[in-house]
């Protein structure tokens, strides 16, 4: 039998040959961020080969025959993360890649879509984002989900609301090859006949879906807005907490202990009380105004406590969708993170939430090409990262609105 480490190698021998053979793109004049450090290199020359960057200069040339694109001064930031989305259309995972989203991690599809998106961007026929796949959502009452596979057939008339059945459900989503498991430990809070903070399962019954889900070597992110539901999903193993509007100081405490990371979404609470975008209700309207003011102070604490935070929207993208990863990044410094804190919640920080740390959310050679161009610095003013003139995926020219003039 022929040693695993000669296989490897042998796998990414073309892999290696067509990142050799691919036409270079380069990047000119840019002032890049290095989110690690904190510092811009100025007048800098980005070289992309294959999916991977090559090099990053000051003062560099463009190679001969490299696509060039002039960023004439502009500042390039590593590609932004959005860590809960619901994306299940090539046409949304377009509008979120235009925002400057580089990569994302599902929080469910009805029908396995995030786990075809992600193969096709990993194929190359689609530039981006690359996906973390979650699958079908571990939720007590699956409605037409069952339609994503036949066994889940079996939890129609008794719902998913036993630890066998949360095991059932995620095996078969193991079954599809995804890459984190989504439940619950409360209510939503974008339907007007729920309370976010009720609790759906309890640790025993999380416990279960966690178990389940280290048969596969992948992680558990729990819907929690209510305290009560984040303890025990903290408790059972969770790897992170999905809104968390209510978390108490105990919860908090729990999860500093056990490394876990929380994702607010707190644009989504804005767009809950806002007219148009993916909610327009006036229950929700009225509930955003004390939800608001209740996620921020969680926000905060957690911020104090050195919790890790990461961006998330929780939206499909659809083309009325007002929730962007900039605006979250924004709605972080107004609460307190410098401008580079916020910035490493939508790079570094989510990226090593997902797991995809050694390949993306920061740019330096051998790194993924996935980058953006915006006309400010962000450290001075987050805003810029709202109007995104060219993205980099993977090494993809995906979006180029430069220049401006006219030749």
């Amino acid at each position: 039998m022929i040693p695993r480490s000669l296989r490897l190698l042998a796998a990414l021998v073309p892999v290696v040959a067509a990142a050799q053979a691919a036409p270079s793109l380069a990047v000119t004049h840019a002032n890049v961020v290095d989110v690690v450090s904190g510092t811009i290199t100025r007048n800098a020359t980005i070289v992309v080969q294959g999916r991977l960057v090559i090099s990053i200069i000051a003062g560099g040339a463009a190679p001969a025959g490299a696509r060039v694109v002039d960023a004439a001064g502009r500042y390039v930031t590593p590609g932004l993360i959005d860590a809960h989305t619901h994306i299940a259309s090539v046409a949304n995972a377009r509008r979120a890649l235009e925002s400057g989203v580089t990569t994302v991690r599902s929080a469910s599809t009805p029908h396995y879509e995030d786990v075809a998106l992600r193969e096709l961007v990993r194929s190359g026929a689609l530039a981006g984002p690359d996906v973390v796949a979650a699958g079908v959502f571990v939720t007590p009452d699956l409605g037409e989900t069952i339609l994503a596979d036949p066994r889940l057939g079996q939890w129609v008339q008794s719902g998913v609301r036993t630890p066998e059945a949360l095991r059932g459900v995620v095996r078969v989503n193991l079954d599809h090859k995804v890459d984190v498991i989504k439940t619950r430990g409360t209510e939503r809070a974008g339907l007007p006949n729920t309370d976010p903070r009720k609790q759906t399962y309890n640790e025993t019954e999380l416990r279960a879906v966690v178990e389940e889900a280290a048969t596969g070597h992948i992680p558990v992110m729990v819907h929690a807005h209510g305290d009560e539901g984040a303890y025990a999903a903290v408790s059972a193993g969770a790897k992170s907490i999905e809104h968390g509007t209510f978390l108490s100081d105990s919860t908090l405490r729990l999860m500093k202990a056990k490394g876990a990371y929380l994702v607010p979404t707190l644009t989504t609470l804005y767009d809950l009380g806002a007219p148009g975008g993916d909610y327009d209700d006036p229950v929700l309207t009225l509930r955003a105004q004390y939800m608001i003011p209740r996620a921020n102070q969680t926000i905060r604490a957690a911020h104090a406590m050195g919790i890790p935070i990461a961006t998330g929207v929780d939206t499909d993208y659809r083309p009325e969708s007002l929730s962007r990863v900039s605006h979250e990044v924004l709605h972080f410094t107004e609460l307190g993170f410098s401008p580079l804190d916020a910035l490493r919640s939508a790079t570094t920080v989510a990226a090593e939430l997902l797991g995809v740390s050694a390949r993306t959310g920061h740019l330096a050679p051998g790194m993924e090409a996935d980058f953006i161009v915006v006309e400010g610095n962000p450290l001075d003013d987050p805003r810029a990262l709202q109007d995104v003139l060219v993205v980099v995926s993977n090494g993809m020219l995906a979006l180029n609105r430069l220049p401006f003039g006219k030749p």
